[in-house]
């Protein structure tokens, strides 16, 4: 497990990938930060719940080639041939992403220690949204490492993940048309007024209840909630196992 996540986190620093996706995440909080710091109230809590938006562009960045790559070189036989636990190179390959997300919020760090330095407040409330933000990472970076897992095509795994993670912020949304829509083809369908709007809202919970970010939008206000923590770390090893049994089939295939 170690030699594969030394492996993909220094190679995020042998290719553009890194470099990248620490410019990026560096200008993002960097420009939030000095929009607050100039209008003269820092919220660092803000600033990293503005920044977890933004998953959908970084993670696929950072997780297109984790897979993809090592099929397109023809390097993941290795995986196949040797008596190598794919568990494990599913666990070194997440723990390598997360590690350069744990570089990138350097930054923020920064902006911690320039905002206390200046009287700034640090609450409870900032200590929530980075515990989220992390478990949040954590669960995106498996859903990005799936999609890289299905294809040997960089821009297409990255893709994939852009479309999963971007349904994912716009769940609650989507809830809402689904809903809707529930209602009225009910409605159509000559069903009791009452019945199609207890249908359709049944279906509008049913869904908006997957939705991470209403799940720890209370984290911002100080207030812990282990079963929001827990339903990232479920969704999380869920597609690492997917990941497991996508390599797992490829495995046996090769034999």
């Amino acid at each position: 497990m170690y030699a594969i996540f030394k492996r993909e986190f220094l190679s995020y620093f042998r290719s553009p990938v890194g470099y990248v996706a620490i410019a990026i995440f560096s200008f993002l909080s960097g420009f939030i930060f000095f929009s607050q710091f100039s209008g003269g109230s820092v919220n660092i809590a803000s600033e990293v719940i503005s920044l977890t938006s933004f998953f959908v562009v970084i993670v696929p960045i950072i997780t297109m080639g984790l897979l993809a790559e090592d099929k397109k070189r023809g390097t993941d036989i290795l995986y196949y041939t040797t008596p190598v636990s794919l568990f494990n190179v599913v666990v070194g390959k997440v723990l390598a992403a997360f590690a350069l997300f744990a570089v990138m919020f350097i930054n923020v760090i920064i902006h911690i220690i320039v905002t206390l330095s200046c009287g700034g407040k640090f609450g409870v409330g900032a200590v929530g949204t980075i515990i989220v933000f992390f478990f949040m990472a954590f669960m995106f970076i498996t859903i990005g490492l799936f999609a890289s897992a299905i294809t040997d095509n960089q821009i297409v795994s990255a893709i994939v993940s852009f479309i999963i993670i971007l349904i994912t912020q716009l769940i609650t949304v989507i809830s809402d048309y689904v809903g809707t829509a529930v209602t009225s083809i009910a409605t159509v369908l000559h069903v009791k007024s009452a019945t199609a709007t207890a249908i359709g809202n049944a279906i509008r919970k049913g869904i908006a209840w997957l939705d991470p970010f209403v799940k720890t939008q209370d984290f911002r206000l100080g207030i812990f909630s282990v079963s929001s923590l827990v339903f990232l770390i479920s969704v999380g090893f869920l597609f690492m196992y997917l990941t497991f049994r996508v390599l797992e089939k490829k495995r046996w295939s090769q034999t």
